[in-house]
């Protein structure tokens, strides 16, 4: 069975919204978020000072307003969409906007 891909339209948004997010909110050049993509998923990490980090991870439901959200648990080394007690939770509204603001706050640069 092919896995789902996430479509280039999708992903040209995804990168826009993120590139504005960096350059608004952040204004770091040494540090900065990034996008990994695989299937159904967005994988959304930092760059800091050359050291990649994750942070969440999107899934892809056909909505940009209703992506799944996990979070990333540094203590397991994984993804968790069951784990919704952190700092930030409050902003994951099945946005990109929102899962960026997630991250911004449960893992402070």
């Amino acid at each position: 069975m092919a896995r789902k891909q996430i479509p280039e339209e999708v992903r040209q948004q995804v990168e826009a919204i993120v590139e504005l997010f960096n350059r608004e909110v952040i204004k770091i050049p040494a540090a900065y978020y990034v996008t990994r993509y695989k299937g159904e998923y967005v994988h959304l990490g930092r760059m800091r000072w050359g050291k990649f980090g994750p942070l969440c991870r999107l899934k892809y439901t056909g909505n940009m307003k209703a992506w799944g959200f996990a979070i990333y648990k540094y203590s397991d080394e994984a993804y968790d969409p069951e784990e919704w007690f952190f700092t930030g939770a409050e902003y994951v509204d099945g946005t990109v906007e929102g899962a960026l603001k997630a991250g911004w706050n449960a893992y402070p640069w």
